[in-house]
């Protein structure tokens, strides 16, 4: 029988979603705050005709298929509006990570050919940084003075004139988006997404068993849009209907509490370090702020300390781990309570919850040892995550880093993990920050997630540092809380707890903030420098 071959082959391109908020949600409200404050406010319909003149203006520059277009902005309207436009059109939205040292921005823009740039007002000095590395045809600034630079376009100017373009017909395959690794080891790695992987992405993310998504929420990523396109909230959100709040470079705890409270926000996501300083501003006026609407925050980037989700717990607030890379455009997994624990204690309901989750529909996940053999699904043996699935990269912009991908299909993520009989995962560390001491492994995440369970102690990393003996030693960088004093031996007997003497530091180094890479996630490499070596 060969009846499916009788249904239409639709593309499942992004001009669908564009489409769909334009016609079925054109009053649905897109929130944003601009970097001097002031909040502004548009609709989905808005931003979508809107699209249509700047895919136009963009043409007329000389944009065409295929073409690489860089943008340089905050979570506003005008980079929802690009989100539109470049895919929809044919082209490719790059976005950049203002956060990035000048080197790596000249290197990634020069990597994936970028022809033009669309640069917020705000961000002028950090473009001008690298410009002369890496020359863009065009240069257009989203300007809130009235002011641009001499040679350098005006956003608003070139879209006024401009004719709302009709969305060409597009294969589903056909490259939207690329987005760079954070390039910790050696250099950042472009991933390309294609129209496909990034709707099915933003279907599934849609599910009730991920992020639970409808058009009556309103999401507000606290995660940047230049960061694995905002985790695909702005293009699930989109295809949903549900409200978009925008909260453009201010991301302190103040103001991303005002903004939660004000707009009656439903979801938001962010990773570990942002959701920290949320805690402690409430924890310090509990009752400031009503976030009565807020039913989840999703956490990923790194695993969310226990006494994190306990912190939110005594709030009301709900924490819900996630997990995802780059490369898994991003959400891989997603910690949802199943059925079976809906009868279970409260402290077998949180140790499920402090988990990464279970593997999205369509991803496929496995893990290996140290044998090469893949490992049980157990929850005792470790191994390095391997996925594979419709949103997954197979492989990296030209062909770089090759030895992350298996003869047999499967993306190496290098996230050491325990799985349980029902496919939990348990993220136990990073493999290049596993310590390996006396042939034996030790957990950094684990260790510091007790560490910052200490009422004295506000964040915690642990370090590998060489040992001649035991080959490497963990080596604790502590952050005290404010107004408050911690001993090494008061931590060594916090730990004790839990630890085995051999898995405890000998050595806590105290800091007042530990580094941070440009997405928010502890910068070991940084603490390596300072401390792998230096007297003890």
């Amino acid at each position: 029988m060969r009846e499916g071959l009788m249904m239409d082959d639709y593309p499942l391109s992004l001009t669908a979603a564009v489409e769909r908020a334009e016609r079925f949600h054109p009053t649905r409200a897109v929130v944003f705050r601009r970097p001097d404050g002031t909040v502004g406010r548009t609709t989905f319909g808005d931003a979508a005709r809107r699209a249509r003149r700047v895919a136009t203006a963009l043409a007329k520059l000389g944009i065409g298929a295929g073409d690489p277009v860089a943008t340089l902005l905050w979570n506003q309207p005008e980079h929802l509006e690009l989100y539109f436009a470049l895919p929809a059109m044919g082209a490719v939205i790059h976005t950049l990570n203002p956060r990035l040292h000048r080197d790596e921005l000249s290197f990634i823009a020069s990597d994936a050919e970028d022809r033009a740039i669309v640069v917020d007002e705000s961000l002028l000095e950090v473009l001008e940084s690298f410009h002369g590395d890496h020359r863009f045809e065009h240069v257009i600034v989203v300007s809130h003075s009235g002011s641009v630079p001499d040679g350098y376009l005006d956003y608003e100017a070139l879209i006024a004139g401009a004719e709302p373009i009709d969305w060409p017909a597009l294969d589903e395959r056909t490259a939207a988006a690329i987005c760079y690794t954070s390039g910790t080891t050696g250099r950042p790695k472009g991933v390309v997404y294609s129209h496909r992987s990034l709707t099915l992405h933003s279907l599934v993310a849609a599910l009730p068993g991920a992020m639970d998504v409808s058009a009556r929420d309103t999401l507000l990523p606290v995660v940047p849009m230049f960061h694995a396109n905002a985790w695909g909230q702005v293009y699930t959100a989109t295809l949903v209907g549900a409200a978009l709040v925008l909260p453009g470079p201010k991301l302190d705890a103040v103001s991303v509490l005002d903004l939660l409270e004000s707009e009656r926000v439903t979801i938001t996501a962010g990773v570990p370090t942002v959701w920290m300083a949320v805690l402690q501003a409430i924890d310090a006026e509990p009752d400031r702020w009503d976030l009565s609407a807020l039913r989840m925050l999703l956490v990923g980037g790194s695993a969310a300390p226990p006494s994190l989700i306990k912190g939110f717990d005594r709030h009301g607030l709900t924490i819900v781990h996630a997990w995802g890379m780059t490369e898994t455009s991003p959400l891989g997994s997603v910690c949802r309570l199943p059925r079976e624990l809906d009868d279970a204690s409260e402290q077998e309901r949180f140790d499920y919850r402090g988990r990464q989750g279970t593997a999205s529909p369509f991803v496929e996940i496995r893990a290996r040892g140290d044998d090469g053999e893949l490992i049980p699904w157990d929850d005792e043996a470790m191994g390095e995550l391997e996925v594979r699935g419709p949103w997954v990269a197979r492989a990296y912009h030209r062909g770089q880093g090759a030895e992350k991908f298996t003869d047999d299909g499967w993306f190496v993520t290098g996230d050491i993990v325990k799985i349980d009989a029902g496919g939990n995962l348990r993220i136990c560390d990073r493999s290049k920050d596993l310590v390996k001491s006396g042939g034996e492994w030790i957990s950094s995440v684990d260790l510091e997630n007790l560490l910052m369970a200490h009422e004295a102690v506000s964040e915690a990393a642990v370090i590998a540092v060489p040992d001649e003996r035991w080959g490497e030693r963990p080596l604790a960088v502590v952050v005290p809380c404010k107004d408050s004093e911690v001993t090494p031996d008061e931590l060594r007997a916090h730990l004790a707890t839990e630890y085995a003497k051999w898995q405890i530091p000998e050595r806590f180094e105290f800091i007042d903030e530990i580094p941070r890479t440009a997405t928010g996630k502890f910068k070991k490499t940084t603490l390596r420098d300072r401390f792998v070596g230096a007297e003890v």
